[in-house]
């Protein structure tokens, strides 16, 4: 049986990806020229918002504290993507490349989480439709960069 501490600190990894993924939707709206990919990022910038409101309210319930603010691997990663798009010809599919990285990260990191730990039924339904919301924004920017290469 998984203890509430161990919980806790994977939904604590959780959340700060989704700090992580909100704060580099922010950062590919910013730098994005396209009115459709600024509605995309806005749209998944909120949406991990949410999730992270969502992720909070299990760990206060466990009685944990949640974590706050990015990760160092997420500020470079964001640091990244700005080099590489300032001397990308096609700024577009370059945070588009770099938003499906930063996304099969996260979706590794949500099936480890599930697989890993033995948790109560509300947040594994959490969690689980937070993870098919993950692999949906993949496909979708799978989608976009074939649309963006083209």
């Amino acid at each position: 049986m998984t203890s509430n501490s161990e919980i806790i600190d994977g939904l604590n990894g959780l959340l700060t990806k989704n700090y992580d993924a909100e704060a580099g939707y922010k950062n590919a709206l910013q730098n994005s020229e396209s009115p459709t990919l600024k509605t995309f990022f806005k749209s998944r910038a909120d949406q991990r918002y949410q999730f992270g409101h969502e992720i909070k309210e299990h760990i206060n319930k466990l009685g944990g504290t949640p974590n706050k603010g990015t990760s160092l691997t997420g500020d470079a990663h964001r640091t990244w993507i700005d080099f590489k798009t300032a001397l990308s010809f096609n700024k577009e599919e370059s945070i588009l490349e770099e938003c499906e990285r930063g996304e099969e990260a996260c979706l590794e990191e949500y099936n480890n989480f599930l697989t890993e730990h033995s948790l109560p039924a509300d947040i594994k339904t959490t969690i689980a439709s937070q993870r098919d919301k993950v692999a949906i924004s993949l496909e979708k920017v799978d989608i976009m960069e074939d649309v963006v290469e083209k």
